[in-house]
């Protein structure tokens, strides 16, 4: 608690600050007897109101109206008053008291209420509302000032409409998010208020019953400044000792830079931390930024630039840079040292209509391998998903779509980095044109249906690139960018479909593809003093690579129904088997040119595509003329149901979905025609609670003594085929209408979002939502529990024991959430590693809903990352980083 205290006593004086910095009159719905306020009425006629008015309930409906203007005691404008119910006016006095939708206008002020007290000689206005016979504070005043501002309403008002000047009673306003309430506001005609008793709080209830809030006791607020009495700090309604005599601020009309609040903690191979101090730069409308910074005890520190820019209906976005040294070992031993990491994202989109037919848009993230392990879970912008990734990847793309939408042009720059092996992968740049399909000997002016001729469909695509991959280390070395390989294809596919023999589907295609490259390699053997030595040349110059391949096949479905067994009237079978002949040239051969051959060390002959190295590849080796087949299945049963009424009572029950076998038989092979058959399949169990997929691959021929395919079908040896391979994976939910709950969640949240225009901060918030289950907690859903499981077995050869063995690996994965009560909910997730005999990342959380603020408590119980937190944290947006917090994270050591 004591770090909760010291937190509060940071953030007092921003509190104070967003309290005061918009208007104190809005919209409320807050009776005078529910938060303690009177309505003051210093000219109080009550007395006579008992004696001179009478409001029965399902009186007709009257509207008078008094128009009056009296030059002689200096009004400027006519007073018109408007009374739906009844008025009552005291001659004398010259006072009138309006009941039931009362209206009274001077000048640009208007005032509505359901009582109203216009007093003529002292130019002022009392107005309050009425209780109905239930009791209910009904009819509050709606004031419209005539500056600009939307109407408010109050519990009651005094104003003297000539000085336009009074005090207003019992007020409640939202300022960005929060909400500050008053006892009274005094306004004069310059705009500059007085507060007395306020009370600023994120909760939008009358009175506050969970709240952190700050209680003013007295303030004045103008256009550019804010001069405060006594305030102080209130948690649970409770007073805390954290107090200012009086405070001065400057209160600008717009965004201002200014100084960034730290946060206290401690992490056990750092020390003690101040983290994310910093100034925020508010440059203009358009762009600011935030410069932060992070120190520890024991040496390390941090150091980053969060900017965001922004321009109305064209394009958004922003970067951050963050760079660490964090130190590592123990001071004063050999081991000592530091880790010097950085990261950079940056992410640009696009408005549709800034452009129409074109795109821009940019997602970049790269840096160094050990950012987020190295940083931990320190940083308020760390979250588990970066400390366990391996991979980070960016693209800059540019799109253009012309010719009608015929043609789409794109052009990207992307990184992939793999930071278990430290290796990266730059495409500088990706060209892509793709060209719609279309039927060449067709017409627009054809009349009745297409001939086969006018079916024959032609497409184009062109692919260019520039890429490299090397270590990290190396990118930037010298040389480095020597080792990009580039290249450009082309691809033409010619296809034509026809329906033959009324049952059969008839498809033939012709597929050309060309490619150019600025280089080829050269290999040879050469004799060296330390023997004979492999030699890889590079040659400079251009060079084109084509092949071609010719496919024509039929396809039909076979219907299949089984009689009733059972409490199953019916099973319906459908088969979907294909065959096709595929023909492809050798390309090796020499006319092409695109293949070579040297002789080793021992005379062997060695034939290798000059273009092996190509981004694109090379023309392959070897004349295919085979046959290509494949069955798919589907199978599924339908059953009497009592719930289900549609399609005559009947429920349909999936079997098995897709379990296709594919493969290819090569005539012009010399050994080894059939290819391996692959299959695939899925299907669902309990009432679609169960989703399983499978996988595998039969090798039809066996193998020698040294694991070696030989050719010799494994059928001769006892066996139809070897299974080579195999995967399966199933997910499983106790209670599916939660997922179901959470999307429809992230659905309406997105529309809502992007109806009002998201903010950079918001989409973040959105796509952590969407990507991690575990960042959404839905207390309408009362429970959880779902599990997945996956499963992988493949063959290998194992050199020690001459025999196949299996590599097996097999993950089981838990998560759910139960609500203790309404407000409370806990949430988990595990899971198991059976090949490495060791639970994975195990994380518990428990949220607490406080209306206005939410609390969660996180706990990490083991691994490299165990810690736990606590954080307090209010809903409102603009005080998402105004939270309190309490962690403690491992970052590699012990506790």
């Amino acid at each position: 608690m004591s770090l909760i205290l010291k937190s509060l006593i940071n953030i007092l004086t921003l509190f104070i600050i967003l309290a005061t910095s918009n208007s104190t009159l809005a919209q409320s719905n807050i009776p005078l007897k529910q938060n303690g306020l009177q309505s003051k009425d210093p000219v109080s006629t009550t007395s006579k109101l008992q004696d001179t008015t009478k409001i029965k309930a399902g009186d007709s409906t009257k509207s008078l109206q008094d128009t009056t203007k009296k030059k002689g005691n200096g009004l400027q404008a006519e007073v018109s008053i408007i009374a739906v119910d009844s008025q009552k006016s005291e001659v004398a006095r010259n006072i009138s008291h309006l009941y039931r939708g009362a209206k009274v206008k001077y000048q640009d002020f208007e005032l509505s209420a359901d009582y109203i007290r216009l007093d003529r000689n002292q130019k002022k206005i009392f107005a309050s509302g009425i209780y109905d016979k239930s009791g209910k504070y009904v009819g509050r005043p709606i004031v419209i000032m005539g500056n600009g501002e939307s109407p408010k309403t109050v519990d009651s008002l005094y104003y003297d409409y000539e000085k336009q000047e009074g005090n207003t009673y019992g007020i409640m306003t939202e300022v960005d998010g929060g909400f500050i309430q008053a006892n009274i506001v005094r306004k004069n005609i310059y705009d500059e208020m007085s507060i007395y008793k306020g009370l600023y709080s994120t909760c939008n209830l009358p009175y506050p019953h969970t709240h952190f809030g700050i209680h003013i006791s007295k303030g004045i607020v103008t256009k550019n400044q804010i001069i405060s009495g006594p305030a102080y700090l209130v948690v649970m309604g409770v007073p805390m000792p954290v107090a200012f005599p009086f405070a001065f601020f400057p209160k600008p009309d717009k965004r201002a830079s200014g100084f960034l609040f730290p946060s206290f903690g401690e992490d056990y191979t750092r020390g003690f931390s101040m983290r994310d101090i910093g100034w925020y730069l508010a440059f203009n409308d358009y762009w600011d930024s935030e410069i932060r910074g992070s120190l520890y005890s024991k040496g390390s520190w941090e150091a980053s630039i969060n900017t965001r820019y922004t321009v109305n209906y064209k394009f958004n976005g922003g970067f951050n840079i963050r760079y660490a040294n964090t130190k590592v070992g123990v001071e004063g031993t050999d081991n000592y040292g530091s880790n010097k990491d950085f990261n950079v994202t940056w992410n640009h989109t696009q408005r549709q209509e800034a452009n129409p037919g074109t795109s821009f848009s940019a997602s970049v993230n790269f840096g160094t391998a050990s950012y987020f392990q190295n940083t931990g879970t320190g940083s308020n912008q760390t979250t588990y998903q970066n400390l366990a990734q391996n991979r980070m990847g960016s693209s800059i793309s540019y799109g253009k779509v012309f010719a009608d939408g015929k043609v789409n042009l794109t052009a990207s720059l992307t990184h992939s980095q793999n930071m278990a092996d430290r290796t990266i992968q730059l495409s500088l740049p990706n060209i892509s044109l793709n060209v719609s399909s279309f039927n060449p000997f067709d017409s627009k002016d054809r009349v009745g249906e297409q001939k086969w001729y006018q079916r024959i469909n032609v497409g184009y695509s062109f692919q260019a690139q520039n890429t490299v991959s090397t270590a990290d280390s190396l990118l930037f070395s010298s040389g480095g960018f020597k080792r990009f390989q580039n290249g450009f294809q082309h691809n033409i596919p010619v296809s034509l479909s026809l329906n033959a023999f009324k049952y059969f589907q008839f498809n033939t295609s012709v597929n050309y593809t060309e490619r150019w490259y600025l280089q080829s390699t050269r290999q040879r053997i050469d004799n060296t003093p330390s023997g004979y030595k492999q030699r890889l040349d590079t040659l400079q110059g251009f060079n084109r690579a084509y092949d071609y391949s010719i496919s024509t096949g039929l396809s039909t479905k076979i219907y299949g129904m089984y009689p009733k067994i059972g409490k199953i009237e019916a099973i319906r079978h459908v088969v979907t088997p294909s065959i096709n002949f595929n023909y492809r040239p050798d390309f090796s051969d020499p006319r092409y040119g695109f293949y070579q051959h040297y002789n080793d060390q021992y005379g062997n002959r060695n034939v290798y595509s000059i273009f092996a190295q190509g981004i694109y590849g090379s023309p392959s080796a070897g004349k295919s003329a085979g046959i290509g087949f494949s069955i798919d299945n589907n199978i599924e049963a339908k059953v009497k149901s009592k719930s289900d009424t549609t399609d005559g009572g009947f429920k349909k029950i999936p079997i098995l979905q897709g379990l296709t076998f594919s493969g290819n038989y090569n005539f012009v092979a010399d050994s080894l025609k059939l290819s391996p058959i692959t299959f695939s399949g899925r299907t669902a169990f309990f009432d679609q609670k169960m989703n399983v997929n499978f996988n595998g691959t039969f090798d039809p021929y066996t193998i020698d003594d040294n694991g070696v395919r030989i050719n010799r079908y494994a059928i001769k040896d006892g066996s139809l085929a070897r299974l080579t391979n195999f995967g399966l994976s199933f997910d499983y939910s106790l209670n599916p209408k939660a997922a179901k709950s959470r999307n429809n969640n992230i659905d309406s949240l997105r529309k809502e979002m992007s109806g009002a225009g998201m903010t950079p901060e918001q989409a973040q918030a959105l796509a952590r939502i969407s990507s991690d289950p575990n960042a959404f907690v839905d207390f309408n859903i009362p429970w959880n529990l779902a599990a997945s499981f996956s499963f992988n077995m493949s063959k290998f050869f194992n050199a020690s024991t001459r025999r196949m063995d299996n590599q097996i690996t097999s993950t089981l994965n838990l998560h759910g959430d139960f609500s203790v009560t309404p407000k409370w909910k806990v949430t988990f997730q595990s899971g198991y590693d059976f090949k490495q005999k060791e639970v994975v990342m195990t994380s518990f959380n428990i949220y607490r809903d406080l209306h206005c603020w939410d609390m969660s408590f996180g706990w990490m119980p083991f691994g490299r990352y165990r810690s736990y937190n606590v954080t307090i944290r209010a809903k409102a947006s603009i005080l998402q980083d105004l939270k309190l917090t309490k962690r403690a994270s491992s970052g590699g050591g012990y506790f």
